[in-house]
């Protein structure tokens, strides 16, 4: 890896839920090669807290509805409590981790989503100039690993609850004109499977062309279409790579072992 590279890595729930799991995720994260980002939500923690403050927790198809005592809970949780417990563990292992929220540094807008049918409450949709590359660029330069929460904020004083994956793409596209940069998220498999009930049949790369066939054949479909779309869109817009694998086998791309599934122009 050059000086000039950058891996962005989102974690999900099923790794800040489970602290043996975030402790050898941090491991593995702290040992890749050259500057890195990690973007992060808040897994079950929120959930768990609303609850024991006394405050229902509402999703509408898997999205959180962020009302004014949600926002709180969510603020307290991802930009506190997750945020700075991974920030701690990476200084433990010699990263010089900074926490960090959109709000800090301006580094990340949004604008709260409109009501259509559905009030999302104080919920942010990133649009294009939202993220501060020079801002992040300059902390990645000054030594620092920024590790963003999934909070934005709107330049008015007001935060807003920001899906994760949605941050960790807009990073991607945005420091892909200063850095040559990677996009991993990290989820539960060990990658795009050819057989769902078969762990071991991570397709190793997919291209556009062949992203194609896989869906006529409708090998890739439902719930991993999104994922698969916005990758591809990332690339289109100067994102090298992006590589989707299970956060136990992060540590196979400082060894040279295949890792997930890798989403690039050409295979």
């Amino acid at each position: 890896m050059t000086a000039n590279t950058l891996n962005i890595i989102k974690i999900g729930g099923n790794v800040i839920d489970n602290s043996e799991n975030l402790y050898h995720f941090l491991k593995d994260f702290k040992d890749l090669d050259g500057y890195k980002i990690l973007v992060h939500g808040g897994g079950k923690i929120a959930t768990q807290v609303s609850e024991s403050l006394g405050i229902e927790a509402r999703m509408i198809d898997g999205r959180r509805i962020t009302d004014v005592e949600t926002l709180r809970v969510v603020t307290m949780v991802y930009g506190g409590l997750v945020n700075k417990n991974i920030v701690a563990q990476l200084q433990r292992f010699g990263t010089n981790a900074i926490g960090l929220t959109g709000a800090d540094g301006n580094l990340i807008k949004a604008r709260k989503r409109p009501v259509k049918t559905i009030d999302y409450g104080f919920v942010g949709d990133l649009f294009d100039g939202s993220i501060n590359s020079t801002g992040i660029a300059s902390l990645l330069q000054a030594g620092f690993t920024p590790v963003f929460s999934a909070l934005t904020h709107d330049g008015e004083g007001q935060l807003l609850n920001t899906n994760a994956d949605t941050i960790a793409s807009a990073l991607a596209v945005a420091m892909s004109g200063l850095f040559e940069t990677t996009l991993i998220y990290c989820f539960e498999k060990k990658g795009v499977l050819m057989d769902v009930n078969d762990d071991e049949s991570v397709i190793r790369e997919i291209d556009p062309a062949r992203y194609e066939d896989l869906k006529i054949q409708q090998i890739i479909h439902s719930g991993m279409l999104p994922k698969l779309d916005n990758a591809f869109t990332a690339i289109a817009c100067g994102v090298k790579a992006v590589v989707i694998g299970r956060s136990d086998d992060l540590g196979n791309i400082r060894e040279n072992k295949p890792f997930g599934t890798r989403l690039s122009k050409n295979t």
